[in-house]
């Protein structure tokens, strides 16, 4: 059975960016839509961004709207999140999904398959 395998979440100081990579094993990603959650200590999992199968569609959270970009190479079957300007309040453990549809979907239960997340810290 296929899976998604996040990297490249590490410490960084407020300002700073990071770059957050995805990438499908075993597995197409090709043909769904995909999603970046994260989930910080003693709250929720909460959406992020999301990319349609095609990535001609994007959205984002509030929060990260403006600072956060979400990508994919459907030829590497990878997803990708530039993050910049980052905040203390981004610190979380970040996740991929991939969706039930081709669609680019807030809707947590839309996703099927998750990776096993990348911790995010940030530092005042």
């Amino acid at each position: 059975q296929g899976q998604l395998v996040e990297s490249g979440g590490g410490l960084v100081q407020a300002g700073g960016s990071l770059r957050l990579s995805c990438t499908a094993s075993g597995r197409t990603a090709a043909n769904n839509g995909m999603a970046w959650f994260r989930q910080a200590p003693g709250k929720g999992r909460e959406f992020v961004a999301t990319i349609s199968r095609t990535g001609d569609t994007t959205r984002y959270a509030d929060s990260v709207r403006g600072r956060f970009t979400i990508t994919r190479d459907n030829a590497k079957n990878a997803l990708y999140l530039q993050m910049t300007n980052l905040k203390p309040e981004d610190t979380a453990v970040y996740y991929c999904a991939a969706s039930r549809t081709e669609y680019a979907s807030i809707s947590r239960p839309m996703y099927g398959d998750w990776g096993q997340g990348t911790q995010v810290t940030v530092s005042s």
